[in-house]
């Protein structure tokens, strides 16, 4: 036997077994092998190519994980999808069989992710064996695209800002449903909501173009555009700006007290000056109560002498009905009247006024109006008026005590705050908007012209709460409130009927 070869014997008639050129361990020798299986570990390293330490992009901001190249998903500590995602950023993990991984818990503000894998690969001809290792991860805190465009000033081209100086928001109320029905608010990039207005940001000045002329079309609105560069690129010549239109809505309301300016009462023909604001479309138009004279005043008409209004509809209180009287004149749903009524804490005292609601109101009624007698209206025309020409009570609709609330109703209006991402400003007062989409949602009601104008959805029978409970809500009686035909609601459209 030579020494420098590996000697063979028979153990207990076994089968043949040669020694291990490493450490001397009787071996099989048919296998092939001239290593033993754990010398084989000792000396091979399957994991050569798989690096021990690797980074991963996270943002601060939205908690994301950097999924290369470009997707950003979210993660939780020490989850199968964090786990898969590491996993994936592993090179030379395609060489080897992954057997197992899992986490090793780190300290969670120390920035390093730990886990420990186990692989299988060949080590040399026929011999597969298995080895764990662990591999260290450097979390980098950044920011993702999307959070880094919302933190920059730059991320909008042209700004619509629209304004109105009113202490309600009924105006905006009506413009947001009629831009929800022709879908005018589809290009916006953002859209803020400020106590005074609302704000719509686009990526592109044609699209701010557009939305200044739908507001033209529907709102008597005038506006001033700004422009500010942004950068200046020295070599090419080219600039980036950015463009602001300032809108700003007329400052009357439907129902509002108005007094004319002389000039302009005089040009509209056989009308008063104190008039009441009958309709804000595209134009304004005003009724006199005292013979239903009906007078239109265009928007660049009004720009070049704006007036304000004496009060608004928030100022209105109620009345009780005693007597009605038709004088005779009858304009579409309107009749000319002498009603006789008081004040409902007041009944020693009477008023007999001249108002349009002859064909509407009826004695026992309520009805709400201006109680300028006893009002303080901070107005040099109103003082301008004499005392005889000045009404004491100015009726504006008929009112109903028992109305059915907004809980109630079998009918809703789409909120552009749910079709949209829109950002609201803190010094919002969310009580007072309240009571200002409940009067909204009462002139809806009132009006079929405003019916037509508006998208009215069905709103499930989950959300209706009768107040009775055997009381059917379709049905309400006159006391209640003018209610809608449920057979002209929309039913509302879901996401995936959409598509």
């Amino acid at each position: 036997m030579n020494g420098g070869m590996n000697q063979q014997v028979a153990v207990g008639g076994g089968p043949a077994t040669i020694f291990c050129c490493n450490c001397q361990t009787p071996m099989d020798g048919t296998l092939g092998m001239t290593m033993c299986y754990d010398c084989i570990k000792l000396n091979c390293d399957i994991t050569q190519g798989i690096p021990r330490e690797g980074h991963v992009n996270f943002c601060r901001n939205c908690e994301r994980f950097l999924h290369p190249p470009s997707q950003w998903v979210a993660c939780q500590p020490e989850s199968r999808e964090l786990l898969a995602l590491l996993l994936k950023r592993l090179k030379g993990l395609n060489k080897v069989r992954l057997v197992d991984a899992k986490f090793i818990w780190t300290e969670p503000h120390s920035r390093r992710i730990k886990i420990e894998i186990s692989v299988q690969g060949e080590a040399m001809s026929n011999v597969i064996v298995q080895q764990n290792m662990g591999v260290e991860y450097t979390v980098i805190a950044t920011q993702c695209p999307d959070c880094a465009k919302s933190f920059t000033v730059h991320t909008w081209t042209a700004c619509v800002q629209i304004r109105q100086k009113v202490s309600h928001k009924r105006t905006f109320f009506q413009l947001e449903q009629l831009i929800l029905k022709h879908k005018a608010h589809m290009d916006t990039v953002s859209i803020k909501e400020s106590r005074d207005g609302v704000d719509f940001f686009y990526a592109q000045k044609n699209h701010a173009v557009k939305m200044i002329e739908f507001l033209s079309s529907v709102a008597p609105i005038r506006y001033k555009s700004s422009q500010e560069m942004i950068s200046q690129d020295t070599h090419t010549g080219t600039k980036s700006y950015k463009f602001t239109f300032a809108v700003e809505l007329i400052p009357l309301c439907r129902d509002d007290l108005v007094v004319l300016p002389p000039k302009v009462a005089n040009s509209l023909g056989n009308i008063s000056q104190i008039v009441l604001c009958n309709k804000v479309t595209n134009s304004v138009q005003f009724m006199d109560f005292h013979n239903l004279a009906v007078a239109d005043i265009p928007t660049e008409v009004y720009w070049r002498n704006p007036f304000p209004s004496v009060s608004e509809a928030a100022r209105l209180v109620d009345f009780f009905v005693l007597d009605v009287e038709p004088v005779g004149k009858v304009v579409g749903k309107y009749a000319l009247a002498d009603c006789t009524v008081c004040r409902g804490h007041d009944m020693n005292r009477s008023f007999t006024v001249r108002t349009h609601l002859g064909g509407i109101l009826h004695p026992g009624d309520s009805a709400l109006g201006y109680f300028t007698e006893a009002a303080n209206f901070n107005s040099p025309m109103w003082d301008e008026i004499p005392d005889h020409r000045r009404p004491d009570v100015v009726l504006v609709k008929k009112y109903y005590p028992n109305r059915t609330k907004s809980k109630n109703r079998v009918w809703k209006l789409k909120r552009m705050a749910n079709e949209h991402n829109v950002e609201q400003d803190a010094n919002i007062d969310a009580e007072k908007v309240e009571q200002d989409f409940e009067m909204f949602l009462q002139e809806i009601e009132e009006d079929k012209e405003l019916q037509e104008s508006f998208n009215l959805y069905k709103k499930p029978a989950a959300e209706i709460v009768d107040k009775d409970g055997d009381e059917d809500l379709m049905e309400g009686d006159d006391e209640e409130g003018p209610t809608i035909d449920v057979t002209q609601l929309l039913e509302e459209m879901t996401l995936e009927d959409e598509q």
